[in-house]
């Protein structure tokens, strides 16, 4: 039976808040109303009753690495896209720096292939950029794929686009959006020599942030940005971290946006205040930075500057992390978590509940032109969470789901929960356990 008649729920949906029902047939959101649903039969039809519980619409995930093919050690799509699901993620978007990395239409059907077969959410994958890719990335269906990944001046692997005329060729003649992970390198590397020669091999992580530096993210976004000025080229930050990188963009809505960008759970939650406490655990890139900076993120997300909230998901076993600070890789998991983070931050006052499913659920459908998801509409794919606001639970070893098994959240407890997870119609996740008969749909755009 994939018929579900959901009943009493409060409803958070498009700025407004409300208890009602949500019919949904075939996987499709059929109807939604204050009033009760007449002429169901009860027999196709399995009613929940959502009395007491939040229903929103699934949180998409622009940015995670779920490190599949090559890295599998650490995570792999059916673990993350797991973990996602029982966070109240329904839909990711994955990045290209795999094993080999995913710069060829051949290696990204790989992984869509992977994808149709292991994972429990929906799913798309970004091809990404290389200094002699150009052709490739330039014959991508913009319809098929969620969009072309650039590390500019900062190395991942053989990922580094640092051939100028390669980039602004890409900048001027794509169709497609072009993600964009903006640290200047040389920058990077000028402060890593010096901060080496002053402490030697083991330095704090305190010094992540000075290293690579306010300086360094926004040399490198105001290069992007210059160029997507130059060539109307449609683009997207990823992952900002400073409070003056905001000074790039505008307050219009996306709609009208031509540059749009992101910010991330861990940017938003944590600053350099807490390297103490976790040590290399919040060592990301961008690095987190001060607490100025972190205030002044949850401020552009208010006022629309900043446009959607992801995760950056990016697993290392504890092993890794554990290594001194220039060996230790950057990056960490979240996407189990990082819902019920910005429902804290609600519970705090920080954002609206409204905001929270503005930028973590309808926005990223709005940007990435995501066809029939993100809102809960008649007609949309029923990619829905019901979530209780007061059930208080612990991050503990045992409750977390990453390959990685480990969370910078772990001690900490979140008072919400989420209950259940509906992907395209069917409930994946309820109440802690999975129904791994279905996968997810690779998300199609329209553009």
């Amino acid at each position: 039976m994939h018929n579900y008649y959901i009943k009493g729920a409060t409803i958070v949906n498009e700025n407004k808040i409300f208890i009602g029902n949500v019919l949904i047939i075939d996987g499709i959101i059929k109807e939604i109303s204050e009033k009760k649903i007449e002429g169901l039969s009860e027999e196709n039809i399995k009613v929940i009753n959502a009395e007491g519980l939040h229903l929103f619409p699934g949180v998409i995930d622009d940015q995670v690495h779920f490190r599949e093919p090559g890295l599998t050690y650490k995570a792999e799509i059916y673990t993350e896209a797991k973990a996602a699901v029982a966070g109240g993620i329904t839909s990711f978007m994955e990045m290209p720096n795999t094993r080999p990395p995913a710069l060829t239409h051949e290696l990204l059907q790989d992984k869509f292939d992977i994808a149709s077969e292991k994972s429990l959410a929906n799913y798309s994958f970004y091809l990404g950029a290389s200094n002699d890719n150009l052709d490739i990335l330039l014959s991508a269906d913009r319809n098929a794929i969620c969009g072309i990944k650039v590390f500019m001046g900062s190395s991942t692997g053989n990922m580094l686009v640092d051939d100028e005329s390669t980039l602004s060729e890409l900048f001027k003649r794509s169709k497609l959006l072009i993600a964009v992970h903006c640290e200047e390198e040389s920058i990077i590397r000028a402060n890593a020599s010096h901060y080496l020669k002053t402490f030697g091999e083991n330095i704090s992580v305190k010094y992540h942030p000075l290293i690579r530096s306010e300086e360094a993210c926004y040399t490198s976004s105001k290069k992007a940005v210059d160029l997507a000025l130059k060539h109307e080229t449609r683009l997207h930050l990823l992952h900002l971290s400073t409070a003056k990188e905001l000074n790039l963009l505008s307050n219009k809505p996306i709609k009208e946006k031509h540059i749009t960008s992101e910010v991330c759970v861990h940017h938003l939650w944590f600053s350099d205040e807490d390297y103490e406490k976790y040590g290399n655990k919040i060592k990301w890139n961008p690095s987190i930075k001060s607490l100025n900076d972190r205030n002044k993120l949850r401020e552009a997300l208010n006022n629309g500057i900043l446009d959607i909230v992801a995760t950056d998901h990016a697993p290392h076993t504890l092993e890794e992390k554990s290594a001194n600070y220039f060996q230790a890789p950057s990056g960490g998991p979240l996407v189990q978590h990082s819902l019920v983070a910005m429902l804290e931050m609600y519970k705090k006052g920080i954002f609206t509940l409204e905001k929270v499913i503005e930028k973590m659920c309808h926005a990223p459908a709005e940007l990435f032109n995501v066809k029939n998801r993100g809102y809960i509409r008649a007609g949309y794919w029923a990619d829905l969470v019901l979530v209780d606001l007061e059930n208080p639970w612990k991050v503990e070893t045992n409750n977390i789901l990453y390959k990685c098994k480990w969370s910078p959240f772990e001690g900490t407890t979140f008072n919400s929960k989420v209950i259940t997870t509906f992907v395209n119609g069917i409930p994946v996740y309820e109440n802690g356990i999975f129904n791994e008969q279905i996968k997810g749909k690779a998300l199609e755009f329209n553009r």
